[in-house]
């Protein structure tokens, strides 16, 4: 055989070969050429392909490939040569069009127009299409949210000559999840920040996709600084958030999630911000047996305990006065920055903060005060002095009699006048009071003022005796 019989030889094989090729197969190439429109592939035994250079290049229009480089893509048309493409007919005008990328499976570029009755109505060029509600997106969304965006459907039904289509976005997107899915799961270690899609929320939190059909958990606990008790109430399904890879369990298949990390820590300006003996206002969050708690701002929180209400005599009858929601001032008594804890409490309605210093200021020893029952114990009495102080009066000073019934003398909730015997320093600041040293006090007192009724009596008794025998001397 001639050269030029060998060549004709070649060119007819590989023809025949190029016509064995249909639409949507995928094929592997090399690039050969780079023109100012298309370039030319090199798909082996099946012949020389072309593919559009707009598919070849990144979003600000460089071009990602050179020559000699490899692609994979999918046959789009067999008619008067190899026509290749990445990302499917994304225009296509014709009827013709339309089939032929139902019949590949290759993607078409539609608008969604509105919601109707079971879906939405979605325009294809001049076409009307509709797509189910169940096949718009892989999780669960506000239908209103997609009117008047245009996005990459694929054609499952064309019926009538393509006067009735039906189109899935979601097989698109499962399929972009499925390949992208590999890469993806080396994006996802711990500390990556990533761009997702919350895919449901539950009572614990949220699942957040993070593609490739990738979930993880955003807990309630990591959504916020502050206490959250309705993860609804942060995120919702169909929103795109940033989150922070806190942990991943491989093991397990589990991804832990967090969006309060995302922003600074509250807490990095508590030790600027307050100091003990401040008066805030704060918001009651929630009450528990021991106390309330209460937010000074968003991821601050503080404990108002139960010890620094006054007693009422009825169990838990002080949480009556802080229901959740209940905005008060409140004055800080302690602060644990290691620990993250205040320790709070709430002041009288329409006091003043130099009505709070005099009252603290007044518990000295020898005052005497006033103050309500807190507790009954063997050894004493607790009474609620003010915020943060209680002092206790021991049996001795009662002033009851040991074969009497202290609780009933000195009932919880009761308010009674003592005497302050004693004041220790911090740490402990505990306070012993008298209520015993009250009525010798007003005993003393009662001596002192007959005393001083007795000597009055006396010395005007003398002055009328002097004054007698003085008008007597005067008269002789």
């Amino acid at each position: 055989m001639t050269e030029s019989t060998e060549d004709f030889a070649a060119i007819f094989e590989a023809s025949v070969k190029a016509k064995r090729v249909k639409q949507g197969q995928t094929v592997e190439g090399t690039i050969v050429a780079i023109g100012p429109e298309v370039a030319f592939v090199d798909v082996g035994g099946k012949g020389e392909a072309t593919i559009e250079l707009s598919e070849l290049t990144d979003d600000e229009g460089r071009v990602e490939v050179a020559v000699g480089d490899r692609i994979q893509a999918t046959v789009v048309s067999t008619a008067g040569g190899l026509t290749l493409s990445r990302r499917g007919v994304r225009s296509a005008e014709t009827q013709q069009q339309l089939e032929d990328a139902f019949r590949t499976g290759l993607a078409v570029e539609g608008k969604v127009e509105s919601v109707i009755k079971g879906g939405y109505e979605v325009r294809i060029a001049r076409q009307r299409a509709f797509c189910p509600f169940s096949q718009m997106d892989t999780l669960k969304t506000d239908p209103a949210i997609h009117v008047g965006r245009a996005y990459a459907f694929r054609i499952v039904e064309f019926k009538e000559g393509g006067k009735n289509l039906v189109v899935s976005r979601r097989a698109v997107l499962e399929e972009e999840q499925r390949a992208n899915a590999a890469a993806v799961k080396q994006s996802i270690v711990a500390g990556a920040i990533m761009t997702g899609r919350v895919a449901s929320v539950r009572e614990f939190g949220a699942f957040v996709d993070l593609g490739g059909g990738v979930q993880g958990l955003l807990h309630v606990s990591e959504m916020a600084w502050s206490h959250i008790s309705d993860p609804s109430q942060v995120v919702k399904p169909g929103d795109e958030i940033s989150v922070k890879v806190l942990q991943v369990d491989e093991a397990k298949g589990k991804i832990s999630l967090g969006l309060r990390q995302l922003t600074a820590d509250p807490w990095s300006r508590v030790a600027s911000t307050y100091s003990v003996g401040q008066v805030h206002t704060g918001r009651v969050t929630r009450v528990t047996d021991f106390g309330a708690f209460v937010e000074l701002e968003p991821g601050v929180e503080g404990l108002a305990h139960v010890s620094t209400f006054p007693p009422t005599g009825r169990s838990q009858g002080w949480a009556a006065q802080v229901p959740p929601g209940t905005t008060g001032a409140f004055e800080i008594l302690s602060i644990d920055l290691e620990k993250k804890r205040l320790g709070v409490a709430l002041l009288p309605e329409g006091s003043a903060r130099a009505g709070l210093a005099e009252a603290s200021a007044a518990i000295v020893p020898g005052a005497r005060v006033k103050g309500k029952v807190e507790r009954h114990e063997k050894f004493g009495v607790f009474v609620f002095l003010g915020p943060g102080r209680t002092g206790l009066i021991p049996m001795s000073e009662t002033n009851v009699p040991r074969e009497a019934d202290v609780a009933k003398a000195l009932p919880v909730g009761s308010e009674v006048e003592v005497i302050v015997l004693d004041v220790e320093e911090p740490p402990s600041r505990r306070i012993r009071l008298s209520i015993k040293g009250i009525q010798d006090a007003h005993e003393a007192a009662e001596v002192r003022e007959y005393a001083e009724r007795e000597d009055s009596s006396t010395n005007a008794a003398f002055g009328s005796l002097a004054d007698k025998l003085r008008n007597a001397f005067e008269k002789g």
